[in-house]
């Protein structure tokens, strides 16, 4: 009998702590059926610091953590272990772009404020992953 193979999912989010909203819908996604999570925090330091300042590195191993400390809870919520890191990226394109080049993915949730400008242009984060051809969804 061949086993169900586990859709990897995706999780990008800007909180390395997660939130309940985040913790709902990976246990809903994993309900659906087998899948294994991988969770991205974006780096919270500024965006326009360089990646060699101080401040970006202290606060992404501070966000590292919290993210350590968070993987029990999200270990239960998935039902199996989760892979978890900080980016070094600040920008979820950059972020998200940088971990499908490194690994396969197959589906991506988001955990991010929405830019109302943005997808009023089409330049939103959704609209922007589109031509992975990866089903993509936003948590409100």
């Amino acid at each position: 009998m061949i086993a169900e193979r586990r859709a990897r999912v995706l999780l990008v989010t800007d909180h390395a702590a997660p939130t309940d909203e985040l913790l709902g819908a990976i246990r809903a996604r994993a309900g659906a059926g087998a899948a294994q999570f991988r969770v991205v925090v974006l780096n919270p330091a500024r965006a326009e610091l360089h990646p060699l300042h101080p401040e970006h590195h202290d606060k992404a191993t501070a966000a590292e953590e919290v993210l350590v400390n968070a993987l029990v809870e999200l270990e239960e919520a998935a039902g199996g272990p989760v892979l978890g890191s900080v980016s070094v990226r600040h920008d979820a394109m950059d972020a998200i772009e940088e971990t499908i080049f490194n690994e396969p993915v197959d589906e991506i949730i988001l955990s991010l404020p929405a830019h109302p400008l943005a997808e009023r242009i089409h330049q939103d984060l959704p609209s922007r992953l589109k031509h992975f051809g990866i089903p993509v969804t936003r948590l409100d």
